[in-house]
């Protein structure tokens, strides 16, 4: 009977854990917290709606303290004494910058939303997650991300974004190096070029299927994942042609 809370949940990937994660039986999943910073999106209303209070919607935007307090005091009344037992940081933006990067002038906002938001709910939901049994988080991150592969991605003018993403690795192998004693797991992982808002809708995989993917780590969890940086795998696309090869195996940094 696991807790969940999944940040960006209102829409794309996190919706879609959000929803995946409600239809496991309860003795898997118990609560899934959908923490978004306006809770009155269709999508995430009709999945609470279906889900009979196992979906919760958590407003929280961690630019506002007192915002942040809130949500945590909320989702500590409703876990009555338990933990919480995963954290997903999903919540991201992918803005692209016309021309080449001396025109990238948005780098403190991504660095903001992508890195330091991650970094302020975790450590505001640590008391709780220490309290869970799992203990585990997940970094939502990106291959673009990854200094190894920055040759595959040259197309792609979303220059701040694969520079926070970068950052946003460094951040879990932290988390993961100082918290591996106390039986975390923290993990980065990608979850593949996806048919969403983000993504558009000429990238590689539905959003249910990366959804799918990322959540088979997430379940997981565990001290073999502590301070990995995953790649998800989808069947047929191990040695695909172009940029992505959605293989299973850990990214090169």
């Amino acid at each position: 009977m696991a807790t969940y809370l999944i940040t960006g949940a209102s829409r794309g990937l996190g919706l879609s854990m959000a929803a995946q994660l409600a239809a496991s039986p309860d003795s898997e999943v118990s609560l899934v917290f959908a923490a978004t910073r306006q809770v009155n999106g269709s999508e995430l209303s009709e999945l609470v709606k279906k889900t009979s209070g196992k979906v919760v919607p958590l407003q929280l935007d961690p630019n506002d303290p007192e915002s942040l307090r809130t949500a945590v005091e909320l989702v500590e009344r409703r876990l009555e004494g338990r933990g919480l037992d995963v954290l997903v940081n999903n919540a991201g933006v992918m803005p692209e910058t016309e021309g080449k990067i001396e025109k990238m002038d948005d780098l403190p906002e991504v660095f903001h939303t992508n890195v330091t938001l991650a970094h302020l709910v975790t450590a505001a939901f640590m008391p709780l997650l220490r309290q869970g049994k799992r203990k585990s988080v997940a970094n939502i991150t990106t291959t673009l991300g990854s200094i190894c592969l920055v040759g595959n991605y040259t197309w792609s003018s979303a220059y701040a974004y694969k520079i926070t993403k970068a950052a946003m690795n460094m951040l879990t192998v932290q988390y993961a190096q100082d918290y591996a004693e106390e039986g975390f797991s923290f993990f980065a992982i990608s979850p593949g070029w996806l048919r969403t808002e983000l993504g558009g809708q000429n990238a590689d995989l539905p959003v249910e299927t990366g959804a799918k993917a990322v959540l088979k780590y997430v379940r997981q969890g565990g001290a073999e994942l502590n301070g990995r940086f995953l790649n998800i795998h989808v069947e047929g696309w191990e040695n695909a042609p172009g940029p992505n090869q959605y293989d299973g195996k850990d990214a090169p940094w």
